[in-house]
């Protein structure tokens, strides 16, 4: 994990996108949260939140949607690959990031619930030495991102666990 948030224009950039995305899925009834994945600064896929709707799928969290639109022939070279979300990617957003090696992820906003930064420094011994785990940095567009944040928490809390109300 990174002692610094290390940012640029760029990652700022794509962020802005990720927010974009956020804000079009939340029209849509999804959580607004918003993911780019970039190599060597090129958009290679994008998406959103989609979790709640057209129909209930806990997997399509912004980032495993991304993911799932990522050229197949580019996979060789995730080590290269940034993931950008808005909201700093949930343990199993994070764990998949890590079982596929990607270089780097930026996120806007902090989620001191279920967030992956907690896991970081409890990963297995192959993971010894930081060889594997991706430079982690956020929150880096707190401003921007902190009320999106909100709002998904906000969405959950108003939904009991096994509800058929999403």
């Amino acid at each position: 994990m990174q002692d610094k948030v290390k940012v640029s224009a760029e990652d700022l950039t794509h962020l802005r996108r990720a927010i974009e995305l956020a804000l079009e899925t939340e029209i849509q009834g999804n959580v607004p949260v918003g993911s780019v994945i970039t190599l060597q600064g090129e958009v290679i896929a994008e998406g959103a939140n989609t979790m709640l709707m057209p129909q209930y799928n806990p997997i399509w969290h912004a980032e495993m949607t991304t993911l799932s639109k990522v050229p197949v022939e580019l996979w060789p070279r995730a080590r290269e690959m940034t993931c950008y979300s808005t909201l700093e990617p949930c343990i199993m957003c994070t764990g998949t990031l890590l079982l596929h090696g990607f270089g780097r992820v930026v996120f806007g906003s902090s989620d001191i619930d279920v967030g992956g930064t907690a896991i970081l420094s409890h990963l297995p011994r192959y993971y010894d030495g930081g060889s594997g785990v991706p430079e982690w940095n956020g929150p880096c567009f707190a401003e921007e991102c902190d009320p999106l944040r909100q709002r998904v928490h906000e969405r959950f809390a108003k939904m009991p666990v096994g509800s058929d109300n999403f």
